[in-house]
C-alpha cells in the first residue's frame, strides 16, 4: 500500500516516469511524516574512513599558521646547527647547500601534496552531499506547498458548495 500511495504522489506532483533516488527518498519521508534535512557533517564524517580523516586531519595542521611558524623555526635551526654550531667544529652533518635538508622537504612534499589533495577531494564529496540534501530539502518544501495548495482548493470548493447549498 505504501508504494501505491507513494506511485500516486509520484505521479501527481512529479509525473509518471523514473524517480531519482532523491525523490523516491523525499515521497518515502512525506509518506512517513518524518523530516528529511539532515547535518552535511554529520552524514559526511559516518561515510568517512580513516584514511579520509586522517588526511584532513594532516590538511588542517599542514595549512595551519602554527605548522608554518614551526617548521619555518625547524628549518632555521637547521641551518644554525649545521652551519654555525657544528661547522665550527667540523662536524655539521649537512652543511651548507644542505642536501640532505632538500630531500627531507622534497620528501615531505611529496607525501603532503597527494594527503592534501584527498583532502580536497573529500571536501569536494562533501559539497556535492550538501548539494544533494539541499535538494530534497528543497524539493520536500515545493511537494509541502503543492499538497497544500491542493488541500485549500478542495476546501475553498467545499467551502463553495455548502454556501450555495445553504442560500
Amino acid at each position: 500500500m505504501a508504494s501505491n500511495s507513494l506511485d500516486t504522489l509520484a505521479g501527481r506532483y512529479l509525473g509518471n516516469r523514473a524517480l531519482d533516488p532523491e525523490e523516491a527518498n523525499v515521497l518515502a519521508k512525506i509518506l512517513a511524516r518524518q523530516p528529511i534535512a539532515q547535518d552535511v557533517a554529520d552524514v559526511a564524517d559516518a561515510r568517512a574512513t580513516m584514511g579520509e580523516r586522517l588526511s584532513d586531519r594532516v590538511a588542517a595542521v599542514g595549512g595551519s599558521w602554527t605548522f608554518i611558524i614551526a617548521f619555518s623555526l625547524a628549518l632555521v635551526g637547521w641551518m644554525l646547527l649545521n652551519t654555525d654550531i657544528l661547522g665550527r667544529w667540523g662536524l655539521a652533518f649537512d652543511p651548507y647547500p644542505y642536501i640532505f635538508l632538500n630531500l627531507m622537504l622534497s620528501t615531505l612534499a611529496a607525501i603532503q601534496a597527494p594527503i592534501i589533495m584527498m583532502s580536497q577531494n573529500r571536501q569536494a564529496a562533501k559539497d556535492r552531499l550538501a548539494a544533494s540534501l539541499d535538494y530534497e530539502v528543497n524539493l520536500r518544501a515545493e511537494l509541502e506547498i503543492l499538497r497544500l495548495h491542493e488541500m485549500i482548493e478542495r476546501l475553498t470548493v467545499l467551502v463553495g458548495d455548502q454556501r450555495q447549498g445553504g442560500q
